[in-house]
């Protein structure tokens, strides 16, 4: 298309390094710990962030989203711990349900940090580019 700008500088043809990119930049131009891909059942699918984090939040992210109460209660008391700094997302990827999850300190309001992953998402999913 003429006209548009592509301000993308780090590009690949591999998803998942696509991913990794693309959360990487909204991980860091939105100042937080971390951010990840996850299916429903909590497998990482792409992050950014410490490894260990974003191992963790993928792990919990299914709990976060539910908010639901757990029958054991170390899940339950760590998915509250994790809340408080946690905002979850449910996203459709080409007609599959995964989640976003990001943490940040304080509790910010990530809406556009992760309207703008999740965009990022599809259009690497959908194989748009």
């Amino acid at each position: 298309m003429a006209g548009v700008v592509d301000r993308r500088r780090r590009r690949s043809r591999d998803p998942i390094i696509a991913l990794h990119y693309q959360l990487s930049t909204v991980r860091s131009e939105a100042g937080l710990d971390a951010l990840v891909l996850v299916d429903d059942t909590g497998c990482l699918v792409a992050g950014a962030g410490a490894w260990p984090v974003c191992e963790e939040l993928a792990a919990y992210a299914p709990f976060l989203a539910r908010r639901a109460g757990s029958t054991r209660t170390e899940v339950a008391t760590r998915t509250a711990a994790l809340a408080r700094d946690t905002q979850v997302r449910p996203v459709s990827l080409d007609g599959m349900e995964a989640l976003l999850c990001a943490r940040s300190a304080g509790g910010r309001d990530l809406t556009a940090p992760m309207q703008r992953a999740a965009a990022g998402c599809r259009r690497i999913l959908d194989g748009e580019g």
